[in-house]
């Protein structure tokens, strides 16, 4: 039954909000502010608006969280490609599911319980039913999964491929919950275990084919006949690094080569950056791996990271609707938003800057999606979408899938892998909680250091955010073995001391202690000397501090 719409007010629930972290008994990460504690860097409350931005953001995440929670089949975890339409579950769906939850948790939305049981419930499922070469029958092949699976079976439909990405996308949803449930508890332990056995099975160097890259897909019949490789640029970055990272079946590192040989740089409206116009392809690997403050060789060489490629991949299609060159209706500063979405004439892969595509829709996750990278451009447009046609386009679910202005035509369908990216980076852009928990995984760090990634110093840092606050970034590698580097920005010079600490709050190495300058720094932590165990270490600057979590292994 459809639900009546309902608002997300939240007021008192500042604390929520604001989430504080804290480590060793040390001081919020974000501090509460007129806002309902959210971020830095967030823009204050456009005049006029029906909700305020902390408001808004809640509304977001709430109503794209109760899709992933009420379109699964609680018997089996397997959640629905989109909604009304009848559709059957969608892997990549799935995958943001998992996050979702936890969010949700969090956000006392739903109880750690009913999350956990859900959670162990569809990595039940993706364990145990049955895999094979066969056409019909089978949940997947090989350790990886079909795209699409029957809601109620849970087997292959529509002749669909054994899909690389959405593997991928799945996985990262089983990381993610594999990493929030990190208790001692039998279910916890069940969790953790589940997702190594579904993870760690995956045959990825199949997936080649004897050849350079990672094949796109593989049907029962035709084999890899139709399927190319996967070259950059586009959303299969997380694809490769998880295969990459595999403790099992891996792919070669030199893999990373193909994948960054496709790129194109390019100058579009001002900004320089790689390619590629859907805006999707610039968010899905960002909702789970933090690219803040690392870089590969690729990104060394242009003085960037894929984070600062994303912003500048945003702002320039924001500049592209404004000018308009297609003459659209109503495109402009508060009306852009090009990705892969539904349209009045079907699904399409659209985006811009350079046009593909394009022929006048609008879709909500193209912008929500992008709300760490720019959101001093991001939420007042929602705002503006919320305040001028919420009768049209905000329902159960919140924003549906696509508008078009041009055309009079206002979609009525949900689809899963839209609502993903607005509950995952909503969160990250508030918390940085799914960035957190999912680079604390050993597999994730395992693919990023495969594929050459290592700490960025000296590259500009996105303009809502640089020199504003205290920023600590979680260890490279994690786990350590040998040693690790220790990223940090210091918004003003004064004393700085980074400490580690064991579990039992003691201090055992001092690895800063000086007054530096404002700006990046990077400190070494060498792992000789300490037992293996989980660590914490925090940094402390101009009365701000931060905390993280690590984890030695000797």
């Amino acid at each position: 039954m459809k639900k009546a719409h309902r608002f997300r007010a939240i007021g008192t629930r500042a604390a929520l909000l604001g989430v504080a972290i804290s480590l060793l008994g040390g001081a919020p990460v974000a501090s509460a502010g007129d806002d309902g504690g959210l971020a830095p860097g967030l823009p204050p409350p456009i005049e006029r608006t029906t909700l305020t931005t902390a408001a808004l953001l809640d509304t977001l995440q709430h109503t794209a969280f109760d899709f992933f929670w009420e379109q699964a089949n609680p018997s089996n975890g397997l959640i629905r490609d989109r909604w009304p339409t009848p559709s059957p579950c969608s892997i990549a769906s799935v995958g943001f599911g998992l996050s979702a939850i936890c969010i949700g948790i969090d956000h006392g939305w739903i109880t750690r319980e009913e999350g956990r049981d859900r959670v162990l419930t569809t990595l039940d499922t993706f364990w145990t039913y049955p895999q094979g070469p066969e056409a019909s029958g089978k949940i997947g092949y090989q350790g990886l999964f079909y795209h699409f699976l029957d809601m109620n079976t849970g087997e292959r439909v529509w002749n669909c491929e054994l899909s690389t990405i959405d593997t991928a996308l799945l996985f990262a949803g089983i990381i993610d919950a594999r990493e929030y449930f990190d208790g001692g508890d039998p279910e916890d332990v069940q969790v953790r275990a589940l997702a190594d056995s579904i993870t760690h099975r995956a045959d990825w160097d199949f997936m080649r084919n004897g050849g350079a890259g990672i094949r796109m897909g593989w049907k029962p019949g035709t084999g890899f006949a139709g399927f190319g490789e996967w070259v950059g640029y586009n959303e299969a970055m997380i694809l490769y690094l998880l295969a990459i990272g595999s403790p099992t079946h891996p792919v070669p590192a030199a893999t990373w080569i193909i994948w960054t040989s496709g790129y194109s740089w390019q100058t579009q409206y001002g900004y320089q950056y790689v390619i590629f116009p859907p805006l999707f392809g610039h968010q899905y690997s960002h909702c789970w791996i933090d690219f803040r403050s690392i870089q590969d060789s690729y990104m060394q060489t242009k003085g960037i990271t894929y984070f600062e490629n994303s912003r500048r991949a945003t702002l320039a299609q924001r500049e592209y609707c404004i000018a308009n060159p297609g003459g659209w209706t109503g495109y402009g500063p508060n009306v852009w938003g090009i990705t892969a979405s539904d349209t009045p004439t079907g699904y399409m892969a659209r985006g811009a800057p350079p046009p593909q595509n394009d022929e006048g829709t609008i879709t909500p996750t193209a912008v929500a999606g992008s709300i760490p990278f720019a959101p001093g451009v991001t939420i007042p447009t929602l705002h503006h979408w919320y305040d001028t046609y919420r009768p049209q386009i905000f329902s159960v679910y919140g924003f549906v899938d696509a508008f078009n202005l041009t055309v009079n035509w206002w979609d009525l369908d949900y689809i899963g892998i839209d609502q993903g990216p607005i509950v995952i980076m909503i969160e990250n852009y508030r918390t940085g909680k799914v960035w957190e928990r999912f680079m604390g995984n050993a597999d994730v760090q395992a693919g990023l250091l495969g594929a050459g990634f290592a700490p960025a110093t000296d590259v500009p840092w996105a303009s809502e955010e640089r020199g504003k606050r205290l920023v600590l970034r979680q260890n490279a590698p994690n786990p350590i073995q040998r040693s690790a580097q220790i990223a940090y920005h210091v918004p003003t010079a004064g004393p700085v001391s980074l400490v580690l600490y064991d579990v039992a709050g003691r201090r055992v190495r001092t690895l800063v202690d000086e007054r530096q300058s404002a700006g990046e720094h990077v400190a070494m932590l060498r792992g000789e000397g300490l037992p293996s165990g989980t660590y914490f270490y925090r940094l402390e600057a101009n009365g701000e501090r931060e905390g993280k979590q690590c984890v030695i292994i000797r």
